[in-house]
């Protein structure tokens, strides 16, 4: 992902503040299936959503996916959920109650209020400033960050692996027929390759050093300031609201009650 996605307040913040204030959003919201703390969440973190400065395009590509999953788990939730209260509709299998119907529009909105911001705090976020924020602040292993960081930039080689495995195969005049064959030989043909570029990409680095015993050093300071510890607040503090109204309203529902 490109940090000239988004260029507001939230996309200049430190990706472990990014990563952090979308877990203090979600975990306590986990908690409850309730549909006041979800909603209460929901709309006090538009202001986050719209600190991020995606475009309006971007936005709506990017969380697309989130948009098609929500209401699709509400509409099971409320066909084959458990049933409370008065019976509205019953079909064979499929029965509709009051108790189903909150059920479903508690999940519709606890999956925006998690997903919504997870999605759109990490668009701005640069991978190797998540690699140096989780080695150099959170004190993870560099070797394994730095063996992720890798493994991720490899990512994108991937659609270029199989765009020219594409062409090689028709310009030997082997793809016009069979595509469920074609497509089976070019993956597997693809997992050869990334398993010789993986194994090529380990030794350089081992030869470089990345692997040695003892503390390394980095070529870039990640530095967590008052705008970071702000966006952290910000997520305990949506997290308490949503979490609070839902008890003073006696709408709080644990999922493990």
């Amino acid at each position: 992902m490109s940090p000239e996605a988004g260029r507001g307040v939230i996309a200049r913040r430190n990706p472990v503040a990014k990563l952090g204030a979308a877990l203090l959003i979600a975990l306590p919201l986990v908690a409850t299936i309730d549909p006041v703390s979800a909603g209460v969440a929901l709309v006090l973190e538009l202001p986050l959503l719209f600190a991020a400065g995606l475009p309006a395009r971007q936005f709506w590509l990017r969380t697309l996916p989130l948009w098609i999953a929500a209401p699709a788990s509400a509409v099971t939730i409320a066909l084959y959920g458990a049933a409370s209260g008065d019976i509205l509709f019953e079909w064979v299998f499929v029965r509709v109650s009051e108790g189903s119907l909150l059920l479903a529009l508690a999940t519709l909105l606890r999956v925006l209020a998690i997903g919504l911001p997870a999605i759109v705090l990490f668009v701005t976020v640069d991978p190797t400033d998540l690699a140096d924020g989780l080695a150099q602040l959170v004190r993870l292993p560099a070797r394994f960050v730095l063996g992720a960081l890798a493994g991720m930039r490899m990512l994108g080689l991937l659609a270029d692996d199989w765009r020219a495995l594409s062409l090689a195969r028709r310009a030997r005049g082997v793809a016009d027929a069979g595509r469920l064959r074609r497509v089976l030989s070019m993956a597997f043909a693809l997992f050869v390759l990334a398993i010789r570029r993986g194994s090529a990409l380990a030794t350089a680095m081992e030869a470089r050093a990345f692997g040695a015993p003892g503390p390394r050093t980095w070529a870039r300071e990640s530095r967590f300031g008052a705008g970071d510890w702000m966006l952290l607040l910000a997520g305990v503090a949506i997290s308490a609201a949503g979490l609070t109204v839902a008890v003073v309203v006696g709408s709080f529902r644990p999922v493990l009650g």
